[in-house]
C-alpha cells in the first residue's frame, strides 16, 4: 500500500505527465513537513518497484513519468483523496469531451483472462440447470439486484421486504410508497431484459431511454433527455445541461460500447457513462447499473446484483470517475462483483 506521500507524488505525475527530482520535491514540499531529497527519492524509488511510474535518463536529466499512459487507469488512493473536503479537491469540473478517446483496452490481457475464465464456469454451470431451477436463480438475481440497486439509491427496504414485495404484491410498514415503486420498477426493467437478451447485442440510445421509462414510471421523473441544469451531492463537477450536446454525449457513448469487442468492457463503460453524462433528470445511475447487466446477458456473461457492493465505496468510485475521469477504482469494484455474481449464482 502507498504512503499518502507516495499517492501525492503518482497524483502529481499523472496531471503533469513528467518531471524532475526538484519539481516532484518542490510539489511535495508544499503538501508534507520536513521533506527531503533522500525522503523523494525513497518515495520514488518504492514507486518504481511497485511499476507504477517510469524513470528516464540519466544524471541530471532524469525525468519520472506515470507508467499507465491512458488516464482512465489513473490511480487515485479512495483513502487519500477523500480526506480532502468536497471544495478542497483540485477536479475536472466540467465534462470532458475527449474522455471518449481513452475508452479502449481498459482491462489488462491478464483480466481479462481472468474474467473469461470466471465467466466459463458460469456457462457451465448455466447449462446444468434444468429450467425450473434456472428460473428459480433468476428471480433470486432479479429480486437482489432490484433490492441493491434501490438501496444504492438510498432506499430503506430490507432484502426480506424486497422478497415480499416482489413475491407477494405487499408493501412493507413504514416506508414511502415511492421505494416501492421503485424497486417494483427495477423488477419490470430487469424483465424486459431478460425477456429477449440479445436485443442489446447492438445498443442504441433508445434501449438506453426504454430501460430508464421502466425504472422511472410513476415516480414523478421525466422520462425524456434532460434539458435544465443537474447536481450531484458530493461534488462540484457539472455536467452538460444542454439537450443537444446531452444527445450527442448519449451518441458517443454507444459508438463506444458498440465498437468495443470485451463484454466487461461494454458493461463497464455503460456503467460509468451513462452516469457520468446524467442524460436525464434522474435515475441515470439505476439506469446505468441496468442497462451494464443487459449487455453481459447480451453477450452471454454472468449477470451481476451488487448485492456485497459497499455503497460508500461505490461512490467514492463514482466521484473519482466524474472528478479526475479516472475508472480505475470502479474498474477493481467491478471485477469484485462480477467474481462474486458466479460464485454465488446459478
Amino acid at each position: 500500500m502507498l504512503t499518502q506521500r507516495q499517492n501525492a507524488i503518482l497524483e502529481y505525475l499523472q496531471k503533469n505527465g513528467e518531471a524532475p527530482q526538484s519539481s516532484i520535491l518542490a510539489e511535495i514540499a508544499t503538501k508534507f513537513d520536513a521533506i527531503s531529497k533522500p525522503t523523494i527519492l525513497r518515495d520514488l524509488e518504492a514507486l518504481l518497484i511497485a511499476n507504477l511510474i517510469i524513470k528516464k535518463g540519466k544524471a541530471r536529466a532524469v525525468v519520472y513519468l506515470p507508467k499507465i499512459s491512458n488516464p482512465l487507469l489513473y490511480y487515485y488512493s479512495p483513502d487519500v483523496y477523500f480526506k480532502k473536503s468536497q471544495d478542497q479537491r483540485d477536479i475536472k469540473e466540467k465534462f470532458n469531451w475527449e474522455i471518449f478517446n481513452w475508452f479502449e483496452n481498459v482491462f489488462t490481457s491478464s483480466e481479462l483472462t481472468r474474467l473469461e475464465k470466471i465467466n466459463n464456469e458460469y456457462q457451465t454451470k448455466r447449462t446444468r440447470l434444468s429450467p425450473i431451477a434456472l428460473k428459480k436463480e433468476l428471480e433470486r438475481l432479479t429480486i437482489e439486484i432490484s433490492w441493491k440497486s434501490s438501496r444504492l439509491e438510498g432506499n430503506t427496504y430490507s432484502l426480506f421486504e424486497t422478497e415480499t414485495l416482489i413475491k407477494e404484491a405487499r408493501e412493507a410498514s413504514g416506508h414511502n410508497k415511492k421505494e416501492a415503486i421503485m424497486i417494483l420498477n427495477h423488477k419490470v426493467a430487469f424483465d424486459y431484459i431478460l425477456s429477449d437478451p440479445t436485443k442489446f447485442k447492438l445498443l442504441k440510445p433508445i434501449k438506453i431511454r426504454d430501460v430508464h421509462s421502466l425504472l422511472i414510471k410513476d415516480l414523478d421523473v421525466p422520462d425524456n433527455w434532460r434539458s435544465i441544469l443537474v447536481r450531484i451531492i458530493g461534488t462540484n463537477y457539472q455536467p452538460i445541461d444542454n439537450r443537444f450536446q446531452i444527445e450527442d454525449a448519449v451518441a458517443k457513448i454507444v459508438e463506444v460500447i458498440n465498437k468495443t469487442k470485451s463484454p466487461p468492457e461494454k458493461a463497464l463503460f455503460a456503467l460509468a457513462l451513462i452516469a457520468y453524462t446524467q442524460p436525464f433528470v434522474d435515475g441515470n445511475k439505476r439506469t446505468s447499473r441496468i442497462v451494464a447487466n443487459a449487455l453481459l446477458l447480451a453477450n452471454d456473461w454472468c449477470p451481476m446484483s451488487l448485492r456485497s457492493l459497499d455503497e460508500t465505496e461505490y461512490k467514492k468510485a463514482m466521484l473519482l470517475f466524474y472528478e479526475q475521469n479516472s475508472l480505475a477504482y470502479l474498474k477493481e469494484l467491478f471485477i469484485q462483483q462480477f467474481e462474486f455474481a458466479v460464485k454465488n449464482y446459478f
